[in-house]
Protein backbone atom coordinates (compact mmCIF):
# COMPACT_ATOMS: atom_id res chain seq x y z
CA UNK A 1 0.00 0.00 0.00
CA UNK A 2 0.96 3.30 -1.24
CA UNK A 3 2.46 5.40 1.80
CA UNK A 4 0.29 9.10 2.17
CA UNK A 5 3.07 12.15 2.50
CA UNK A 6 1.04 14.83 3.87
CA UNK A 7 -2.74 14.87 5.24
CA UNK A 8 -5.37 17.39 5.95
CA UNK A 9 -8.17 17.19 8.39
CA UNK A 10 -10.89 19.12 9.51
CA UNK A 11 -13.92 19.00 11.69
CA UNK A 12 -16.65 21.84 12.85
CA UNK A 13 -17.64 23.15 15.28
CA UNK A 14 -21.23 22.79 17.15
CA UNK A 15 -24.17 24.68 18.97
CA UNK A 16 -26.66 22.89 21.03
CA UNK A 17 -29.69 23.62 19.82
CA UNK A 18 -32.20 21.83 22.48
CA UNK A 19 -31.22 20.11 25.41
CA UNK A 20 -28.29 22.06 26.76
CA UNK A 21 -26.93 20.13 30.05
CA UNK A 22 -29.42 16.95 28.58
CA UNK A 23 -26.81 14.76 27.03
CA UNK A 24 -24.90 13.25 30.47
CA UNK A 25 -28.40 12.54 31.87
CA UNK A 26 -29.41 10.38 28.51
CA UNK A 27 -32.02 13.03 27.75
CA UNK A 28 -32.23 13.74 23.92
CA UNK A 29 -30.82 16.41 22.13
CA UNK A 30 -30.43 18.54 19.20
CA UNK A 31 -27.08 19.72 17.57
CA UNK A 32 -25.86 21.04 14.64
CA UNK A 33 -22.40 22.03 12.97
CA UNK A 34 -21.12 25.46 12.25
CA UNK A 35 -19.22 26.56 9.87
CA UNK A 36 -16.17 27.17 12.31
CA UNK A 37 -13.78 23.99 11.76
CA UNK A 38 -10.69 22.88 13.47
CA UNK A 39 -7.81 21.88 11.04
CA UNK A 40 -4.78 19.05 11.62
CA UNK A 41 -2.64 19.42 8.92
CA UNK A 42 0.59 17.15 8.48
CA UNK A 43 3.48 15.73 6.40
CA UNK A 44 5.56 12.64 7.50
CA UNK A 45 8.79 12.60 9.00
CA UNK A 46 11.53 10.27 7.92
CA UNK A 47 12.22 9.46 12.07
CA UNK A 48 9.69 8.20 14.25
CA UNK A 49 9.12 11.68 16.00
CA UNK A 50 5.97 13.87 16.20
CA UNK A 51 6.39 17.53 16.32
CA UNK A 52 2.86 19.63 16.94
CA UNK A 53 2.35 22.93 16.66
CA UNK A 54 -0.63 24.65 18.04
CA UNK A 55 -0.24 28.35 17.14
CA UNK A 56 -3.49 29.19 18.21
CA UNK A 57 -2.18 28.35 22.02
CA UNK A 58 1.44 29.42 21.04
CA UNK A 59 2.34 25.80 22.25
CA UNK A 60 4.38 23.09 20.57
CA UNK A 61 4.16 19.37 21.87
CA UNK A 62 6.82 16.78 20.86
CA UNK A 63 6.55 12.54 21.29
CA UNK A 64 8.22 9.39 20.15
CA UNK A 65 5.18 6.79 19.96
CA UNK A 66 7.34 3.58 21.30
CA UNK A 67 4.63 2.67 23.33
CA UNK A 68 1.75 3.79 25.53
CA UNK A 69 2.55 7.69 26.11
CA UNK A 70 2.60 8.93 29.80
CA UNK A 71 0.29 12.44 30.55
CA UNK A 72 2.19 15.67 31.32
CA UNK A 73 -1.43 17.29 32.46
CA UNK A 74 -5.06 16.80 33.52
CA UNK A 75 -6.20 16.99 29.72
CA UNK A 76 -3.70 15.74 27.20
CA UNK A 77 -6.08 14.92 24.48
CA UNK A 78 -3.57 14.86 21.99
CA UNK A 79 -1.53 11.86 23.88
CA UNK A 80 -4.88 10.22 25.12
CA UNK A 81 -6.12 9.81 21.72
CA UNK A 82 -2.74 8.09 20.55
CA UNK A 83 -3.00 5.82 23.79
CA UNK A 84 -6.00 5.16 22.71
CA UNK A 85 -5.30 3.96 18.81
CA UNK A 86 -2.24 1.76 20.26
CA UNK A 87 -4.74 -0.16 22.31
CA UNK A 88 -6.80 -0.84 19.49
CA UNK A 89 -4.11 -2.19 17.28
CA UNK A 90 -2.61 1.25 15.39
CA UNK A 91 0.79 1.37 14.82
CA UNK A 92 3.01 4.14 13.85
CA UNK A 93 6.03 3.54 11.71
CA UNK A 94 7.23 7.06 11.19
CA UNK A 95 6.46 10.31 12.57
CA UNK A 96 4.30 13.69 11.56
CA UNK A 97 5.41 17.30 11.55
CA UNK A 98 1.90 18.64 12.46
CA UNK A 99 0.15 22.00 12.63
CA UNK A 100 -3.22 22.47 14.37
CA UNK A 101 -5.36 25.30 14.34
CA UNK A 102 -9.12 26.51 14.31
CA UNK A 103 -11.71 28.85 13.39
CA UNK A 104 -13.43 28.19 16.17
CA UNK A 105 -13.54 30.29 19.67
CA UNK A 106 -11.75 28.62 22.15
CA UNK A 107 -13.23 27.36 25.89
CA UNK A 108 -15.96 29.44 24.32
CA UNK A 109 -18.74 26.58 24.37
CA UNK A 110 -18.71 25.89 21.01
CA UNK A 111 -16.84 22.61 21.14
CA UNK A 112 -13.25 23.57 20.13
CA UNK A 113 -11.27 20.71 21.86
CA UNK A 114 -13.96 17.98 20.76
CA UNK A 115 -13.68 19.24 17.33
CA UNK A 116 -10.00 19.11 17.88
CA UNK A 117 -9.98 15.20 18.98
CA UNK A 118 -12.31 14.05 16.39
CA UNK A 119 -9.96 15.86 13.74
CA UNK A 120 -7.02 14.48 15.62
CA UNK A 121 -8.17 11.20 16.10
CA UNK A 122 -9.32 10.76 12.37
CA UNK A 123 -5.80 11.67 11.21
CA UNK A 124 -4.12 9.60 13.61
CA UNK A 125 -6.12 6.75 11.48
CA UNK A 126 -5.18 7.72 8.67
CA UNK A 127 -1.55 8.31 9.34
CA UNK A 128 -1.20 4.84 10.49
CA UNK A 129 -2.78 3.20 7.86
CA UNK A 130 -5.48 2.01 10.09
CA UNK A 131 -8.72 3.84 8.78
CA UNK A 132 -10.50 0.35 8.75
CA UNK A 133 -10.79 0.72 12.27
CA UNK A 134 -13.35 4.04 12.47
CA UNK A 135 -14.51 4.03 8.85
CA UNK A 136 -17.67 5.37 9.51
CA UNK A 137 -18.11 9.02 10.71
CA UNK A 138 -19.78 7.66 14.62
CA UNK A 139 -16.88 5.26 14.71
CA UNK A 140 -14.26 8.54 14.79
CA UNK A 141 -17.01 9.92 17.47
CA UNK A 142 -16.53 7.22 19.48
CA UNK A 143 -13.00 6.75 19.93
CA UNK A 144 -12.76 10.91 20.46
CA UNK A 145 -15.14 10.56 23.16
CA UNK A 146 -13.13 7.70 24.85
CA UNK A 147 -9.86 9.84 24.08
CA UNK A 148 -11.27 13.18 25.72
CA UNK A 149 -14.14 12.32 28.37
CA UNK A 150 -13.65 8.78 29.42
CA UNK A 151 -9.76 8.20 30.08
CA UNK A 152 -9.79 11.54 32.41
CA UNK A 153 -13.25 10.91 34.02
CA UNK A 154 -14.83 13.92 32.79
CA UNK A 155 -18.38 14.87 33.09
CA UNK A 156 -19.03 15.45 29.34
CA UNK A 157 -21.19 13.72 27.34
CA UNK A 158 -21.01 12.45 23.24
CA UNK A 159 -23.09 15.28 21.34
CA UNK A 160 -20.31 17.23 20.81
CA UNK A 161 -18.25 14.43 19.29
CA UNK A 162 -20.79 13.09 17.59
CA UNK A 163 -22.33 16.00 16.19
CA UNK A 164 -18.90 17.24 14.64
CA UNK A 165 -17.83 13.68 13.09
CA UNK A 166 -21.22 13.55 11.46
CA UNK A 167 -22.31 17.29 10.69
CA UNK A 168 -25.30 18.66 9.82
CA UNK A 169 -28.13 18.86 11.86
CA UNK A 170 -28.72 15.98 13.94
CA UNK A 171 -31.23 14.21 16.89
CA UNK A 172 -29.75 12.08 19.69
CA UNK A 173 -31.16 9.52 21.69
CA UNK A 174 -28.73 7.84 24.16
CA UNK A 175 -30.92 5.25 25.65
CA UNK A 176 -31.03 1.74 25.20
CA UNK A 177 -28.24 2.92 23.01
CA UNK A 178 -26.98 5.90 21.39
CA UNK A 179 -29.17 6.62 18.01
CA UNK A 180 -28.47 9.45 15.87
CA UNK A 181 -31.60 11.10 13.52
CA UNK A 182 -30.19 13.13 10.37
CA UNK A 183 -32.67 15.92 10.60
CA UNK A 184 -33.64 18.48 7.21
CA UNK A 185 -34.75 21.69 7.83
CA UNK A 186 -34.59 24.92 5.27
CA UNK A 187 -32.57 26.82 8.28
CA UNK A 188 -30.77 30.35 7.65
CA UNK A 189 -27.68 31.75 8.94
CA UNK A 190 -26.91 31.80 12.54
CA UNK A 191 -24.88 34.52 14.64
CA UNK A 192 -22.87 33.29 17.16
CA UNK A 193 -21.51 35.61 19.83
CA UNK A 194 -18.79 35.31 21.89
CA UNK A 195 -19.00 37.28 25.09
CA UNK A 196 -15.29 37.20 25.70
CA UNK A 197 -15.82 35.87 29.16
CA UNK A 198 -13.60 32.68 30.47
CA UNK A 199 -15.83 29.56 31.80
CA UNK A 200 -14.95 26.30 33.02
CA UNK A 201 -16.39 23.69 30.87
CA UNK A 202 -15.82 20.65 33.26
CA UNK A 203 -16.53 22.80 36.51
CA UNK A 204 -20.02 23.90 35.70
CA UNK A 205 -20.91 20.34 34.31
CA UNK A 206 -19.91 19.17 36.88
CA UNK A 207 -21.56 21.12 39.74
CA UNK A 208 -24.95 21.34 37.28
CA UNK A 209 -25.05 17.07 36.94
CA UNK A 210 -23.94 16.60 40.58
CA UNK A 211 -26.86 18.85 41.62
CA UNK A 212 -29.52 16.77 39.54
CA UNK A 213 -28.00 13.52 40.50
CA UNK A 214 -28.30 14.36 44.05
CA UNK A 215 -32.17 15.45 43.71
CA UNK A 216 -32.44 12.18 41.61
CA UNK A 217 -30.74 10.01 44.55
CA UNK A 218 -33.20 11.99 47.08
CA UNK A 219 -36.81 11.66 44.97
CA UNK A 220 -35.83 7.43 44.38
CA UNK A 221 -35.26 7.42 48.56
CA UNK A 222 -39.19 8.07 48.09
CA UNK A 223 -40.15 7.03 44.58
CA UNK A 224 -37.89 4.15 43.75
CA UNK A 225 -39.45 4.16 40.01
CA UNK A 226 -38.72 7.77 39.15
CA UNK A 227 -37.62 8.31 36.04
CA UNK A 228 -36.19 11.56 34.22
CA UNK A 229 -37.56 10.61 30.61
CA UNK A 230 -40.61 10.07 31.65
CA UNK A 231 -41.90 12.18 35.04
CA UNK A 232 -44.09 15.47 34.66
CA UNK A 233 -43.29 19.05 35.46
CA UNK A 234 -46.29 17.95 37.82
CA UNK A 235 -44.78 15.12 39.24
CA UNK A 236 -41.52 16.83 39.52
CA UNK A 237 -42.76 19.81 41.22
CA UNK A 238 -44.30 17.45 43.57
CA UNK A 239 -41.42 15.49 44.77
CA UNK A 240 -38.84 17.57 44.98
CA UNK A 241 -40.81 20.48 46.83
CA UNK A 242 -39.04 19.88 50.01
CA UNK A 243 -35.51 19.82 48.24
CA UNK A 244 -32.90 23.11 48.29
CA UNK A 245 -33.59 25.40 45.44
CA UNK A 246 -29.83 24.73 44.29
CA UNK A 247 -30.75 21.34 43.67
CA UNK A 248 -34.83 21.87 42.57
CA UNK A 249 -34.61 23.74 40.46
CA UNK A 250 -31.83 22.20 38.04
CA UNK A 251 -33.80 18.98 38.23
CA UNK A 252 -37.25 20.94 37.44
CA UNK A 253 -34.73 22.59 34.31
CA UNK A 254 -34.08 19.57 33.31
CA UNK A 255 -38.14 18.32 32.84
CA UNK A 256 -39.13 21.90 30.92
CA UNK A 257 -35.74 21.44 29.23
CA UNK A 258 -36.71 17.48 27.97
CA UNK A 259 -40.09 18.98 26.62
CA UNK A 260 -38.35 21.73 24.79
CA UNK A 261 -36.38 19.40 23.12
CA UNK A 262 -39.49 16.92 21.89
CA UNK A 263 -41.05 20.32 21.01
CA UNK A 264 -38.03 21.23 18.72
CA UNK A 265 -37.89 17.44 17.25
CA UNK A 266 -41.54 18.13 16.15
CA UNK A 267 -40.67 21.41 14.44
CA UNK A 268 -37.95 19.59 12.72
CA UNK A 269 -40.41 16.77 11.26
CA UNK A 270 -43.30 18.59 10.19
CA UNK A 271 -44.09 19.31 6.51
CA UNK A 272 -43.73 23.10 6.74
CA UNK A 273 -41.15 24.51 8.69
CA UNK A 274 -41.89 27.63 11.18
CA UNK A 275 -38.90 29.59 11.58
CA UNK A 276 -40.64 31.95 13.94
CA UNK A 277 -41.55 28.90 15.98
CA UNK A 278 -38.14 27.59 16.39
CA UNK A 279 -36.62 30.97 17.48
CA UNK A 280 -39.39 31.02 20.30
CA UNK A 281 -38.25 27.90 21.28
CA UNK A 282 -34.65 28.53 21.34
CA UNK A 283 -35.62 31.76 23.76
CA UNK A 284 -37.47 29.85 25.80
CA UNK A 285 -34.93 27.49 26.38
CA UNK A 286 -32.15 30.33 27.20
CA UNK A 287 -35.64 31.57 29.75
CA UNK A 288 -34.81 27.83 31.61
CA UNK A 289 -31.53 27.79 31.82
CA UNK A 290 -31.06 31.20 32.74
CA UNK A 291 -33.48 30.89 35.74
CA UNK A 292 -33.83 27.25 36.45
CA UNK A 293 -30.01 25.65 35.41
CA UNK A 294 -28.60 28.87 36.36
CA UNK A 295 -25.70 28.49 33.62
CA UNK A 296 -26.14 32.53 31.87
CA UNK A 297 -24.46 35.59 33.03
CA UNK A 298 -25.73 39.18 32.59
CA UNK A 299 -23.47 39.54 29.74
CA UNK A 300 -24.37 36.82 27.98
CA UNK A 301 -28.15 38.16 28.63
CA UNK A 302 -27.61 41.83 27.42
CA UNK A 303 -26.13 40.24 23.90
CA UNK A 304 -29.29 38.16 23.55
CA UNK A 305 -31.54 41.61 24.22
CA UNK A 306 -29.98 42.98 21.38
CA UNK A 307 -29.64 40.57 19.24
CA UNK A 308 -33.17 39.94 19.63
CA UNK A 309 -34.13 43.79 18.92
CA UNK A 310 -31.96 43.86 16.21
CA UNK A 311 -34.13 41.48 14.34
CA UNK A 312 -32.92 37.58 15.53
CA UNK A 313 -36.12 34.83 15.99
CA UNK A 314 -34.82 33.49 19.07
CA UNK A 315 -30.98 32.54 20.35
CA UNK A 316 -29.92 31.01 23.64
CA UNK A 317 -26.46 30.27 25.88
CA UNK A 318 -24.41 27.39 23.96
CA UNK A 319 -22.59 24.79 25.69
CA UNK A 320 -21.62 24.64 29.36
CA UNK A 321 -22.14 28.23 30.32
CA UNK A 322 -21.40 30.88 32.80
CA UNK A 323 -19.33 32.51 30.18
CA UNK A 324 -18.31 31.68 26.74
CA UNK A 325 -20.78 31.95 23.67
CA UNK A 326 -24.48 32.16 22.81
CA UNK A 327 -25.98 32.01 19.52
CA UNK A 328 -29.26 34.08 17.87
CA UNK A 329 -30.96 32.56 14.43
CA UNK A 330 -31.12 35.56 12.61
CA UNK A 331 -32.09 34.40 8.71
CA UNK A 332 -33.04 38.14 8.09
CA UNK A 333 -30.77 40.71 7.96
CA UNK A 334 -28.14 38.52 10.37
CA UNK A 335 -25.46 41.49 9.79
CA UNK A 336 -27.69 44.05 11.55
CA UNK A 337 -27.93 41.35 14.25
CA UNK A 338 -24.12 40.56 14.71
CA UNK A 339 -23.60 44.76 14.78
CA UNK A 340 -26.24 44.28 17.79
CA UNK A 341 -23.87 41.77 19.49
CA UNK A 342 -20.80 43.33 18.90
CA UNK A 343 -22.13 46.71 20.55
CA UNK A 344 -22.91 44.85 23.92
CA UNK A 345 -19.70 43.94 24.22
CA UNK A 346 -19.11 40.25 22.28
CA UNK A 347 -17.70 38.80 19.22
CA UNK A 348 -19.97 37.92 16.63
CA UNK A 349 -19.26 35.46 13.86
CA UNK A 350 -22.08 34.66 10.99
CA UNK A 351 -22.19 30.75 10.74
CA UNK A 352 -24.48 27.86 8.88
CA UNK A 353 -25.03 24.59 9.30
CA UNK A 354 -21.79 22.94 8.16
CA UNK A 355 -20.33 19.36 6.71
CA UNK A 356 -18.93 17.08 9.48
CA UNK A 357 -15.81 15.41 9.73
CA UNK A 358 -13.24 15.37 6.24
CA UNK A 359 -10.32 14.89 4.43
CA UNK A 360 -9.33 18.05 2.59
CA UNK A 361 -7.87 17.88 -0.47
Amino acid sequence: MLQIETLKVSSPGRICLFGEHQDYLDLEVVAAAISLRFYVEGKRRSDDRFIINLPDLGEKEEFQVSGELPYRNKRDYLRSTVNILLRLGCQFKTGWDVNMHGEIPINAGTSSSSAMVVAWTKFLLEASGASHLAERPEQVAELAHRAEVVEFNEPGGKMDHFTSAVGGLVGIKFLPQLNLTRLNAPLGKFVLGDSLEKKDTTGTLGSVRERVNAGLQMIRRVEPAFDLKKASEEEVSRLSQNLPPEIKNPLLGAVLNRELTREGLRLFHSSEFDHKEFGRLLTEHQKVLKELVGISTPKIDRMIQAALAAGAFGGKINGSGQGGCMFVYAPEEPEEVARAIERAGGRAYLVEIDRGLRKEE
